[in-house]
Formats: C-alpha cells, structure tokens, sequence
C-alpha cells in the first residue's frame, strides 16, 4: 500500500508541475488530488509545487481527516471530497485557466464550439459563484457536473475528473483551449459564431469511445 501511495503522490506533484509549466494556473493556484482506495492524496494549500518532495505527501480519508502529512490540504478539500463521494472520480484536476476563466463570467455554459466537449460528457456548464473552500462551493460545482466530467466555476477557473490524472489533465488542458477558441470566435466580431448540435456531439461520444489504439492503457492515449 506505502509503494502504490508514494507513485500516486508523485503523479499528484508532477501533475501539478505541469499546471504550472502550461499556464493553466499561477504560483500556487489550483490543486490536483488523486484517490486511492478510501484514501485520497492532495496537493497542499500555499506550498509552491516546486518544493514539494516524496516526504510531503498529504493524505484524508473521504470525511477530511487527515492521516499522513504535516502540511495542511488545499483549501479547495471539500470541493475534492465531495466530488468523490458522490462520483466514480479517481483523479481530480482544479485550476485558474485563463481563458476558462475569462469564459466563466460571460455565459452560463460554454457553447458547443467544437466537438471535444463530448470527452466531458456534453455541454459544459459553468457552477455558479461561491466563495472558495465552501460547502456551497462543493454544492455548485457538484450541480455543474450532472452527467458531466468537467465544468467551469464562475469567476473562478475549471475542475475536471476522471479515472486517472493524466486524462483529467488532458481533458483540463482541451477544455482552455475550447474556451480559447470560442473567445477567438467571438471577439473577431464579424458574426455570432456556428457552434454544434446536440445530435452531432452525441455522434462524436459514440466515436470517442473506440479512440486510440487497442489494449492501449488509459494514460497511453
């Protein structure tokens, strides 16, 4: 168990490296958490990921009490926690994305600007405001991924989850940039720009479900 939460701590670090190293968050903004078992592993509050090393693993169980670690979790704990309760989520990626959230404060879901939003279970919604390490916060963000693995947080930034770190952080990563996009399309002010119908990204969730190579692992894709 000590081998497989040590490799589960180093992907939660480099993970979040990575968030940083792309732009989609700033110092230490955003957090990255991944489950395993009852337990779950988190990025701690206000230590820049740099200076995080194999002895700064921060474990909770699913209710917040912590079992390993002398840093204190994310502040963002409850929104991680209570996305796991209450999905099969394996993974968790949280950031400040720019573009993402340049979006999240002009509509109530993003259009359907391109066809990737299918990899997040359809129109991506955008949880409305609350202040940051709440309940009322957890409670938005839940209601915003009904169905969904991602969604915009209102003036805030994105959370996207899925069953392993490297396809939360690959579906983080397409979600800036077809936020991106539909701020590219809007701005250019020449018309409203075309977006997709539900039939078509039902077409394209049906497709992206024999994506990629066969017997390829899920971090391969």
């Amino acid at each position: 168990m000590r081998d497989s939460l040590e490799k589960a701590w180093s992907d939660v670090v480099d993970t979040a490296r990575r968030s940083v190293a792309d732009g989609l968050v700033v110092g230490t903004s955003g957090n990255v958490s991944a489950r395993a078992g009852d337990l779950v592993l988190v990025t701690p509050t206000g230590v820049p990921y740099d200076r995080l090393g194999p002895d700064d693993a921060v474990v909770v169980d699913l209710t917040g009490r912590q079992l390993m670690g002398e840093l204190r979790p994310t502040s963002e704990l409850p929104m991680h926690l209570a996305v796991y309760r209450a999905t099969g989520a394996r993974a968790i990626v949280h950031t400040h994305a720019p573009h993402a959230t340049a979006v999240s404060t002009l509509v109530d879901e993003l259009p359907l600007i391109h066809y990737m939003a299918a990899a997040l279970g359809g129109r991506v919604r955008v949880a409305d405001y609350a202040t940051y390490g709440t309940d009322r916060l957890a409670a938005a963000v839940l209601k915003a991924l009904r169905d969904r693995t991602g969604c915009l947080m209102r003036n805030h930034g994105t959370l996207v989850h899925a069953d392993t770190l490297g396809r939360a952080y690959d579906n983080t990563a397409q979600l800036e940039w077809m936020c991106r996009v539909w701020l590219l399309a809007e701005s250019a002010g020449v018309r409203t720009p075309r977006t997709l119908s539900g039939r078509e990204l039902t077409k394209v969730a049906e497709k992206l479900r024999g994506y990629g190579q066969p017997g390829a692992a899920p971090d391969e894709d």
